[in-house]
């Protein structure tokens, strides 16, 4: 019975923190990228099923799919051998052909999924319309290094007026590996170029893309969560420990956050509602790339009140700080700054400076609990004692009842009451019995 309850609290929890998302991501248009590997593996139902529940939340979608296994097994059957040059396919009259049956095989087969959305889940018979056409023109990449390419092309352009109206009408839009030439003929595209130029042409709101193995990760194989533009670009540079599929997927990502899509993302498709966890949980599970930092340290407004007061709540009930009203807050917010993660207050912290003096007051730090131990608070001192050296405030002071360690291992020492301006002595609470903490900056 207890774990029923857990599990159900654990539910509304999710739910709650979910909505914001679930709000902001209505009519929004993302582009979801994946290879042809991914209809063999066992979790492409679930897929399927989270771009149906995506669609029916208010998602304009748009799917670009890769075919390159089904295009190789086309190959082998008929004893024909892909050709690679400089990394990209050479497509001759007998590969072009394997290439129009094995596309039109993934995408007949997707269709279908989407179409009758996933048997035995809430989901069944959503009856999504999927529509997919000659919405690509391409060209030829022709003679490059004396290599001629043949039916290997690039995107010239989208038929960015009709995948619009489609997406206006609901329908789900579905890109495959495949350009046409204004004189009939089919070219066959890479995945990636498909989906960065549907992404920055469309103007897309997200690029994602689900690839193989764990995803964008560091030299030590650990999972990188955020990356600005300029340091995707430094790893792509030193991509030798990425592996194929990763490394095609972020120079997607950066290309569509250049063409100013606001952001991207690269996720393992391995991982069971890797699409929904990315999309729906502050912290998701994969790698964004964005242009500017996914978090910002900034200057307190008054439409932050409501989540500053969320933050410092439970800390006030525990006697950890001080009870602030709404209304002395909207008074002192010009005091406050805050750090914002994706429209949410995590952390906050407080200046009053005794200009006279050359002293002034830290107060109301705080950092929500899923935040701690990454040097939130760090960040925040190091930014009010710039700011105190702006005002000419030579030292800080805090008076603290619970965490007096985390200021002396920053430098503060212990100090008395009367080391505190004769203004703030006259509103210490002795009830409280706060100590008194006190470092040099200037």
């Amino acid at each position: 019975m207890a774990r029923a309850r857990t599990s159900q609290t654990g539910f509304v929890h999710d739910f709650r923190n979910s909505s914001p998302y679930i709000k902001a991501f209505r009519q929004r248009l993302f582009v979801v990228a994946f290879g042809g590997e991914i209809l063999d593996e066992a979790g492409f139902p679930g897929l399927i099923h989270d771009l149906a529940l995506l669609n029916s939340l208010g998602v304009r979608l748009v799917l670009v799919h890769g075919a390159r296994p089904q295009i190789e097994q086309c190959l082998r059957r008929r004893k024909l051998k892909m050709r690679y040059a400089g990394g990209l396919r050479v497509t001759d009259d007998a590969a072009l052909e394997c290439v129009k049956q094995a596309v039109g095989s993934v995408r007949v087969e997707i269709e279908a999924l989407l179409s009758m959305g996933l048997p035995n889940s809430p989901m069944a018979g959503a009856g999504i319309r999927v529509v997919s056409g000659n919405f690509v023109t391409a060209r030829p990449l022709g003679v490059r290094d004396g290599v001629d390419y043949g039916h290997t092309g690039e995107v010239r352009r989208l038929d960015r007026d009709s995948v619009q109206r489609h997406l206006a009408a609901g329908d789900l839009v579905l890109l495959p590996p495949l350009g046409y030439s204004p004189t009939g003929e089919v070219f066959n595209l890479s995945v990636h170029d498909v989906a960065t130029a549907a992404a920055v042409q469309l103007g897309a709101d997200k690029l994602i893309h689900l690839v193989e193995g764990k995803g964008i990760v560091d030299g030590r194989r650990r999972l990188l969560r955020e990356l600005t533009l300029e340091r995707a670009e430094a790893l792509l540079a030193r991509a030798r420990h990425l592996d194929e599929d990763a490394r095609h997927a972020l120079q997607s990502a950066i290309e569509a956050v250049r063409g100013e899509v606001p952001r991207a993302h690269v996720l393992s498709r391995q991982v069971d509602g890797a699409l929904l966890q990315e999309l729906f949980t502050r912290d998701g599970c994969g790698t964004l790339i964005m242009a500017d930092p996914f978090e910002d340290i900034r200057q307190a407004r008054l439409e932050d009140i409501g989540g500053i007061l969320e933050l410092i709540e439970p800390l006030e009930r525990e006697g950890i700080l001080v009870r602030r009203a709404r209304e002395q807050l909207e008074m002192e917010i010009d005091h406050f700054t805050v750090v914002e993660r994706d429209g949410m207050i995590i952390a906050c912290a407080a200046l009053y400076p005794f200009i006279e003096e050359h002293v002034g007051e830290l107060a109301c730090l705080a950092v929500h609990p899923d935040y701690r131990g990454q040097q939130r608070g760090d960040a925040l001192l190091a930014g009010v004692e710039r700011q105190s050296r702006q005002l000419g405030i030579r030292r800080l002071f805090v008076l603290t009842t619970r965490t007096a360690h985390w200021f002396r291992e920053r430098g503060f020492q212990p100090g008395q009451l009367t080391d505190l301006p004769v203004r703030r002595r006259a509103l210490y609470n002795y009830q409280r019995n706060a100590k008194v903490f006190i470092k040099e900056i200037a």
